[in-house]
């Protein structure tokens, strides 16, 4: 009986938690642990094929199978019968398409099938119709009609059920004299434009996706039938179709999701488009915005200035595979780059340091990572376009599981799990092996067979003088520095100017024995025991430090950290910086960027960035970071107005962002600066400086949005960075470099007073390994590569508010993002500026003895970056 009560229990808690889901009108916006920026994923994923494309009913059962076996890497909610999604793609059913279209079909290949969700609602429907009808007309295609699929929602729960779409398929021709290659690449612009306007009307009107057009395939070769579902129900929803004998398909791909901290919906289904996806993508915020960043640059050689209108194709309403699957369409349609071409380029294995890769792969995958950063996972990539190519990649980590089989009557198997399809007997396998870390399983379709990894990547490397170009054109910030003279330390020290300049800078005596003198001795950063019992910044009764109110994430869900030591093939801090170019169409002139090799820069470094002289193309511009003392650390007239802090850091902030976007802009023969240097050399008595985080914060977002950022690259020099922590913080904020002025010459100095000269193995000059440490940092995310750290996607902030988030720290995972406010008699709680009794406090982010330094009491010069920025 107790059992049977709990079951009910259960039972009537999964009900009300269902119903409170289907009452949703989409899903919200972030609250709690729910973000909708960070939607990703970990899925089944399988793929089923004919080597000779012969359509059979049994690829179709056999994919189903396959998915149904894996639903134990879907999810469900807490009623089971309201899954996270599942899917098939398959194949165009050419004779099934002939026997039940209401209209007569052209040959095969002159028509294509739009599968599309469409709203319950009559006039949102007739609305989304029209858009994409719209679309079609604006492209060209010739339209003969919808087709109302026949579907069956008795088996489904009640969260799928509310927000349950019409399924919808819209038949176009082909017309007469076009290419079948013109005919895809006008279905993909006029899917790309509908959707957009689609999204828009999200936007516009606040209403979920239940109430727009969403297409889950629009191709003269396949059709993707997906939805809310679980694995089991597939096949049932789409009776109408699926459940047909004369259905045949010559491939299938197959997905069981599981939504991470996400809300399962009707579009995030897979497959997608194009592919499918196992993992996250690690990286996602970093290549959104990059893509943001290069879209003023994007010109296709088939569409030319109309390329803008297919932009952007990443969104904040796609999960991470959502956005990785608009990518890899627009490079697959829009340029001249086969699918699995696309695939190595946004899926790269590691180059950097294997030795066993050809130069000419060497070259391939160099000569693209300055073009675009990888999409790093870990994940597994299924992929076709079901005529010509079928096949799966993994990432440079191989984290995911996937195993193939090749059979004797000329079927590939490929899956997240091993034994998915009971009755092939191994007496009918002519090949099994796994696909490992970087490598690629293809078939080629047309030619009937399986192509190995290094010929297609052989092959698809020799296209170009990749190598040649990289030779003509890339320039080394090592050979720059090489040309200057040696910045030497001083040989005295003014102890009263340096002494002022560390304390400006928020130097410490913990800061110069436990931080900076183990890394002159060691050269590594200081051990210390995993406890750390100090306040969190925000609850400190101290002034700290802004790189103090934020912390790193650590790897969760299913991709563990990284060992940067046993596994330093698979990670690099090498990155390409400075102006792009069209990623659409390959040309020498893409490669022509200057490559920094770790982002602690020497002086010397800083030096030749700052030296014009004899670099053609290459043109620096260095932007003043501090601004006025005066007038900026009066207290405020009253507790409840802005001080005049707070204007002077906003009004230093917003001068930093013009400056940068003028130099980069350029003007009457005047050539843009094609690298940007921040530096707060001449803060002192009369001049504060800006925080570096909030500057490079503040211009990496500014450009960004002004679709600069892709022309320049941006370095600081910086007073403020005197640990691994700031200089991995400043890299994640946008910099693509740093230079720790004020370290350099506090490292000096102990050498100078002789306090560590006699254990020293390090040169002074120079923080050598703490890249390592950098990379070490990296890898505690699962993820290796430097630049992928950009825009703070693996950083959190503790306190501060929302109030410069989309200026300066746009990206980074919150918590504590409420501001309680006290009565005056309590004072403000420790999230506010007044701390017991309402006493007044400094909240600036600087240190006491910073203020000490300017000889008199400041109650609050800067407030800190929620406020500031």
């Amino acid at each position: 009986m107790l059992f049977a009560q709990r079951r009910a229990v259960r039972a009537g808690l999964a009900a009300r938690q269902a119903r409170a889901l289907a009452a949703l009108p989409r899903a919200p916006g972030k609250v709690g642990l729910y973000d909708p920026s960070k939607e990703t994923e970990n899925c089944g994923v399988g793929l089923v094929a004919s080597l000779k494309k012969e359509p059979s009913r049994a690829i179709l059962t056999d994919c189903n199978e396959m998915l149904v076996r894996m639903s134990h890497r879907g999810g469900c909610g807490c009623d089971p019968q309201s899954g996270d999604g599942a899917g098939m793609l398959v194949a165009m059913p050419d004779a099934f398409m002939r026997a039940h279209a209401p209209w007569p079909l052209p040959a095969q290949g002159d028509y294509a099938v739009s599968m599309c969700f469409l709203p319950q609602d009559e006039a949102n429907a007739a609305r989304s119709r029209a858009s994409l009808e719209r679309a079609c007309r604006q492209r060209g295609l010739g339209m003969l009609g919808w087709r109302v699929l026949e579907t069956d929602n008795s088996d489904l729960g009640e969260a799928p059920l509310a927000s349950e779409p019409r399924v919808e398929q819209l038949f176009l021709t082909k017309p007469a004299g076009w290419s079948a290659r013109k005919f895809e690449q006008e279905l993909y612009r006029a899917q790309a434009v509908a959707q957009l306007e689609n999204f828009q009307v999200m936007e516009e009107e606040g209403v979920g996706e239940d109430a727009v057009l969403y297409i889950n395939s629009m191709s003269p070769h396949q059709i993707t039938y997906k939805g809310q579902l679980t694995p089991e129900q597939v096949l049932g929803y789409f009776s109408g179709d699926l459940l047909r004998e004369d259905f045949e398909t010559h491939l299938a791909l197959v997905h069981s999701r599981f939504s991470t901290n996400t809300f399962p919906s009707w579009s995030r289904a897979q497959p997608l488009r194009q592919m499918c996806h196992n993992g996250e993508i690690n990286t996602l915020r970093g290549n959104k915005n990059w893509m943001r960043a290069r879209q003023g640059l994007l010109r296709s050689p088939y569409l030319g200035d109309d390329t803008a209108k297919l932009l952007p194709v990443t969104s904040d309403e796609m999960s991470d595979s959502g956005n990785f699957d608009g990518v890899l369409q627009l490079l697959t349609n829009e340029s001249e780059k086969s699918l699995p071409e696309a695939a190595m380029i946004m899926v790269p294995e590691a180059w950097q340091d294997n030795d066993g890769l050809s130069e000419s792969k060497k070259a391939f995958y160099e000569y693209h990572s300055c073009l675009m950063e990888p999409w790093d996972g870990p994940a597994l990539i299924a992929f076709t376009d079901s005529h010509k190519w079928i096949g799966a990649t993994l990432d440079r980590n191989g984290l995911r599981p996937a195993r193939y089989y090749v059979t004797h009557d000329d079927r590939v198997l490929v899956s997240s799990e091993v034994g998915v399809i009971p009755w092939v007997t191994p007496d009918e396998i002519k090949l099994r092996s796994r696909l490992e870390p970087g490598k690629m399983f293809l078939v080629d379709l047309e030619s009937g067979r399986v192509v190995p990894d290094s010929e297609i990547k052989e092959t698809v490397a020799a296209a170009k003088p990749y190598g040649e170009w990289l030779a003509e054109n890339r320039v080394f910030l090592s050979d720059w520095a090489k040309l200057q003279k040696p910045v030497e330390p001083a040989a005295d020290f003014d102890d009263a100017t340096t002494a002022r300049r560390l304390v400006m800078h928020g130097y410490t005596t913990e800061t110069m024995e436990t931080l900076l003198a183990p890394m002159a001795i060691g050269g590594k950063e200081g051990f210390g025991s995993m406890g750390n019992d100090a306040a969190l910044a925000v609850l400190s009764a101290e002034p700290r430090p802004v790189s103090d109110y934020f912390k790193q994430l650590f790897a969760q869900v299913t991709n563990p950290p990284i060992d940067p030591i046993r596994e330093e093939l698979v990670m690099s801090l090498v990155c390409p910086v400075g102006p792009e170019s069209n990623l659409l169409d390959a040309g020498a002139e893409n490669c022509a960027r200057l490559v920094v090799e770790h982002p602690v820069l020497t002086p010397e470094e800083l030096a030749a960035l700052q030296d014009d002289g004899n670099r053609d193309g290459w043109s620096c511009a260095t932007v003043d970071a501090t601004f006025p003392r005066h007038g900026a650390d009066l207290p405020p007239p009253d507790d409840a107005n802005a001080s005049s802090s707070d204007v002077a850091l906003e009004a230093a902030l917003a001068s930093i962002c013009e400056q940068a976007a003028a130099a980069v802009q350029g003007g009457l023969g005047r050539p843009g600066a094609t690298i940007l240097v921040l530096s707060d050399v001449l803060a002192g008595p009369d001049r504060l400086p800006v925080p570096t985080l909030l500057a490079v914060g503040a211009v990496h977002q500014h450009l960004l949005k002004t679709g600069q950022r892709g022309k320049a690259a941006l370095f600081a020099d910086a007073g403020d960075v005197k640990e691994v922590h700031d200089v991995a913080l400043a890299v994640g904020f946008g910099a693509d470099g740093v230079c720790p002025r004020v370290a350099y010459e506090a490292l000096a100095k102990l050498n100078a007073d002789g306090l560590v000269a006699a254990r020293m193995r390090n040169d002074l000059k120079t923080l050598d390994d703490a890249p390592d440490d950098v990379l070490a940092l990296r890898s505690n995310k699962g993820d290796g590569l430097a630049r992928l750290g950009l825009d703070a996607a693996s950083l959190q902030r503790l306190g501060l508010d929302d109030a410069g988030r989309d200026r300066v720290y746009r990206g980074l995972y919150v918590c504590l993002p409420e501001r309680r406010e006290k009565t005056p008699s309590e004072g403000r709680d420790s999230l506010g500026t007044t701390g017991r009794g309402g006493r007044p406090r400094p909240r600036d982010g600087y240190s006491v003895e910073t203020r000490a330094a300017f000889g008199r009491r400041v109650d609050r010069p800067v407030r800190d970056a929620a406020a500031g920025a």
